[in-house]
């Protein structure tokens, strides 16, 4: 088995998100970082080159694999936001309903900008991921 690549780092996450070059994605994923330190009482770090991370979890799964990972986290991507909740497609269905514009994949969300959705359920969702 592979050594897992995402690893939490020592880059900065101010300096990421300042690299955005898209005006209105920096602002939102700057918004994002500011809700998801909120409701972890995280401080963001870097986790890889590309994904802002808040807390950390020992997994064991039952194939023996075990490895450290982020509570919560997100990556502002050149087509999307990708929010890393986790619960989120499976238990959080009633909220994502009335979040607005949106895709979900498996453990993640999708918003591609945040005028597009409801802010208060947006922080709803990320309030109730930590409790899974």
């Amino acid at each position: 088995m592979g050594e897992l690549k995402t690893k939490k780092t020592e880059l900065s996450v101010e300096a990421f998100l300042k690299m955005i070059a898209d005006a209105q994605k920096q602002k939102d994923a700057f918004t994002i970082l500011g809700l998801m330190e909120k409701a972890t009482k995280a401080k963001a770090k870097m986790w890889g080159s590309a994904i802002i991370g808040f807390g950390n979890r020992h997994l064991k799964y039952e194939s023996g694999r075990e490895l450290d990972w982020l509570v919560m986290g997100f990556s502002p991507r050149k087509q999307n936001l990708a929010l890393y909740i986790s619960g989120t497609v499976e238990k959080q269905q009633a909220l994502l309903k009335k979040l607005g514009k949106h895709k979900t994949g498996k453990g993640c969300l999708y918003i591609n900008k945040l005028e597009e959705v409801d802010i208060t359920v947006l922080k709803e969702i990320i309030n109730k991921g930590l409790v899974t």
